[in-house]
């Protein structure tokens, strides 16, 4: 049987003693604000690159699932490591729960529009004439469910020339590749930094039966492609230093499309790719929940 155990900590000894505990049993740690829910609540975030400055609150709350025979050992033995005395604030058992099942319940099928359509593996597709993207919840992002997802899939869905070439940069779960190879796209690449999602975007692309293939970065920097659309779907600090190198990507006459961007946060991304060598003029497509999606054309090449 499991339990979950609330240990009480500040933002010196939280980080280590989450990474003492799971070097000594416990199954799981997270870290949480103490103060959640009150006027004293502290944000605390960072972007991909950006890491926040402090990784725990002044007074933080770890929840740790631990099996219940171990977990006394589990805790005093993590603490004793640390030098501190255990701080247990609540101690409760936690129900045998079909996992897989109940996640599985979370995600349906996820309309982007009229004949497009997300399906996880385990539904059938509520239209049998739609073009169906088949693709479980995992590791790498992109389910289709968030808003900077769904405006790329209606970009492609309503824009993406016949035959073009697309490369997905950051290409998390492969959704993006996958969806334009199924709408008529020619080569397409996706590439992302994180193994783990290349290799659920490889996954995710045999279980669509679409050819499209998967590198990083270090592999595409080996080659000097050009493609007729470039997508990328990251967050807006990590597009504005990347701006050069994505229009480099993009071909003569060929688009470049960005999601991943509040919409407070346009204007300094369009100033990034107008400053970008080949400046490539880029101007709000759509926007849904405060997120924006922004597109643009390279100009051709003069005679």
């Amino acid at each position: 049987m499991l339990v979950e155990i609330t240990l009480a900590a500040d933002d010196r000894s939280a980080e280590a003693l989450a990474d003492a505990l799971l070097e000594h049993g416990a199954l799981s740690v997270s870290i949480e604000d103490a103060n959640a829910g009150t006027g004293a609540e502290e944000p605390l975030y960072g972007e991909p690159g950006f890491a926040p400055e402090r990784h725990a609150w002044a007074r933080s709350r770890l929840r740790v699932l631990v099996e219940e025979m171990t977990a006394d050992a589990t805790i005093e033995t993590a603490c004793a490591t640390m030098q501190i005395t255990p701080a247990v604030e609540e101690r409760v058992p936690v129900r045998e729960n079909d996992w897989v099942r109940e996640t599985q319940s979370q995600f349906g099928p996820t309309r982007i529009s009229e004949r497009l359509w997300i399906v996880p593996s385990w539904h059938q597709p509520p239209d049998e004439h739609a073009v169906v993207v088949r693709l479980d919840p995992g590791i790498a992002f992109g389910t289709g469910t968030h808003p900077t997802t769904r405006l790329c899939l209606a970009w492609l869905e309503q824009t993406l020339p016949p035959g073009a070439s697309v490369l997905d940069y950051g290409c998390g779960s492969g959704i993006l590749a996958i969806t334009a190879a199924k709408l008529g796209a020619g080569t397409v690449v996706g590439v992302d930094i994180d193994p783990q999602a290349l290799e659920a975007a490889r996954s995710n692309s045999r279980l669509n039966g679409v050819d499209a293939s998967y590198t990083d970065s270090h592999g595409l920097s080996q080659s000097a492609t050009t493609f007729g659309v470039v997508l990328a779907n990251i967050l807006s600090n990590p597009l504005k230093l990347l701006a050069p190198a994505l229009v480099a990507r993009v071909a003569p006459g060929g688009f470049l499309v960005l999601s991943g961007i509040l919409e407070r946060q346009t204007d300094d991304v369009i100033a990034a790719f107008t400053r970008a060598p080949a400046s490539l003029p880029l101007a709000p497509w759509r926007s849904e929940d405060g997120w924006v999606c922004l597109a643009g054309t390279r100009a051709l090449m003069a005679h």
